[in-house]
């Protein structure tokens, strides 16, 4: 591949050039690289570096040691995948086909005792409840990652994730967060992989809106393919919590490893990492499958022509203006911008003088009777 890769090798020569200085401080040395002062003596005093192993002060034999070549195997799994612990390279060399695998718990001791894994690193994994839908295309979720630069121009990846199989269905290397650079993106992948039930994303641009309705020409235009939108709760990322995972992921395992030319080069490496991520790496968090197992493509086919709203008859139906206001009973009233040239339908709500707006399946927003637009 055409990025430049610092693999776990060159940290560990880094360490011990830094650590071989006259007053090298071993303490603060060991805090910079995030690993343990033990982990930090073993890499300073090795002596030669070869397939992963250091040379050991340990005895050249051992009656219950891992054999050499089961070693180094398991190192040489974590040396392509440096964020994998002794649970997924366990379930790849299975997957690959070799028996009599050490568990993973002496995977864990190996990649330790040859400094891989720090006490901190081991304290950060710790099993937590989840949850998630119960079919694939459920529930799609969308974000941007956060953008970073490449050597020609800046990127920000855009990503989506379906919530039951955790199958990445896109990382797109994106120009800028325009809602014309994310309803192409999303078109190719509609088209590849179908249309979701739902999907949800936070409430920034270009699918969130700072006014009081929240939706934008982007999200009413999913809408309008049969999509149910939703948003996210402000200040609350854990709402898309499996996605912020991902992106941990992704950052982890490609984007703080390589660099990148420009937008094209990022997206071979985007198309490298999801590969690996959908077909190669066991997920924990689906009894270690890969997400490409669990995931079956949508049966809702991407419509090229979108489909015309029907409402019932007896629906009282208005057409939004370029203003973004309908007319009722010789009054006017806001429902926004991004709904332009739409046909929406008006129900009563329990409250006196509210009135839910809806559009084809979803009702996005709810007007004062009482309120008449400006």
């Amino acid at each position: 591949m055409p990025w430049k890769v610092c693999t776990m090798m060159s940290e560990i020569e880094r360490f011990r050039k830094a650590a071989s200085l006259p007053n090298a401080n071993m303490s603060k040395l060991c805090r910079e690289f995030g690993i343990t002062r033990k982990t930090g003596y073993l890499w300073k005093n090795r002596k030669e570096i070869k397939n992963g192993l250091g040379r050991s002060q340990r005895p050249l034999t051992s009656p219950h040691q891992t054999p050499s070549p089961i070693e180094a195997l398991c190192i040489g799994i974590r040396l392509k995948y440096p964020t994998w612990g002794g649970v997924k390279i366990y379930r790849h060399l299975t997957n690959l086909g070799y028996a009599g695998m050490p568990s993973e718990k002496t995977i864990n001791r190996i990649l330790k005792r040859n400094g891989f894994v720090s006490f901190e690193a081991s304290e950060k994994h710790k099993p937590w409840k989840r949850f998630e839908h119960e079919n694939p295309n459920d529930l799609w979720q969308m974000d941007f990652k956060g953008h970073f630069e490449t050597a020609k121009e800046r990127c920000h990846p855009l990503t989506v994730l379906d919530d039951h199989s955790r199958f990445s269905l896109l990382i797109r290397a994106c120009a800028n967060q325009k809602i014309d650079t994310v309803k192409q993106a999303l078109t190719d992948t509609f088209r590849e992989y179908g249309l979701p039930l739902r999907m949800t994303m936070d409430n920034g641009t270009p699918w969130g809106s700072s006014s009081h309705q929240q939706h934008t020409k982007l999200t009413v235009w999913l809408i309008n393919l049969g999509i149910t939108v939703s948003h996210s709760r402000p200040y609350h990322p854990q709402t898309q919590g499996k996605l912020e995972r991902f992106h941990r992921v992704l950052n982890e395992d490609l984007i703080s490893l390589y660099s990148f030319d420009d937008l094209s080069d990022a997206q071979k490496g985007f198309d490298y990492f999801r590969q690996i991520y959908n077909e190669v790496r066991p997920h924990g968090a689906i009894n270690l499958e890969v997400p490409r197992k669990q995931y079956n493509s949508s049966p809702r086919i991407f419509p090229e022509i979108l489909p015309s709203i029907d409402y019932p008859e007896i629906a009282v139906v208005r057409k939004v203006n370029s203003d973004g206001v309908i007319s009722l009973k010789g009054k006017r009233y806001r429902v926004g911008e991004c709904f332009e040239g739409y046909h929406v339908a008006l129900e009563e709500t329990d409250e006196p003088h509210i009135v839910n707006v809806i559009l084809g399946h979803q009702k996005v927003i709810k007007i004062d009777l009482n309120r008449e637009a400006a």
